[in-house]
């Protein structure tokens, strides 16, 4: 009888199902599941990545808050969006601060794509990935913009001159 009342329960009346609030801690499983990431890699991030530290209750039961969430969002998607090996994603937290790659997790900010020696796979990986660099996905600020386009003036006016030294006058 008791299963009757659950199977024609509505998903809001049934404990459990219900989401959580915002401020709310998480399970590692609740965390795996949303950043669609296993636990046990997860596990292994905290020993590469000293800044997640989830809350242990008795019997090492992990609790995420809500910035630790943030955080590994964001190392995630350093990691298997941008494709940072974990050396890389240690950088960008070290030169950016952990604030930074939780806006990251949040999809506040927009990180830059890897330096070549911080993409996964190494060299060849790494000119691949950057050829494929979108600007109309991940635009860059007006004033990055503007430098570039100052360098690429430059390296044309280089170009000139090294093409003018290899070719001899007419």
């Amino acid at each position: 009888m008791p299963s009757t009342l659950i199977a024609s329960a509505e998903p809001d009346e049934i404990p459990g199902l219900r989401e959580k609030s915002a401020g709310a801690f998480r399970t590692i499983g609740e965390v795996a599941e949303a950043l669609d990431v296993p636990q046990h890699v997860l596990r292994f991030w905290e020993t590469r990545f000293g800044q997640i530290r989830p809350m242990k209750r008795a019997g090492g039961r992990r609790y995420y808050r809500p910035d630790d969430v943030d955080l590994v969002a964001g190392i995630r998607h350093l990691l298997h969006v941008r494709r940072y090996t974990i050396k890389g994603a240690q950088r960008v937290i070290k030169e950016n601060g952990v604030r930074y790659v939780q806006a990251v997790g949040r999809g506040e900010v927009v990180a830059a794509p890897p330096l070549v020696q911080d993409l996964e796979g190494g060299h060849e990986a790494g000119v691949d990935a950057l050829q494929s660099y979108d600007l109309a996905t991940a635009p860059l600020p007006a004033i990055d913009q503007a430098a570039l386009e100052d360098t690429l003036s430059e390296l044309r006016a280089c170009r000139a001159l090294l093409d003018a030294v290899r070719l001899p006058p007419e």
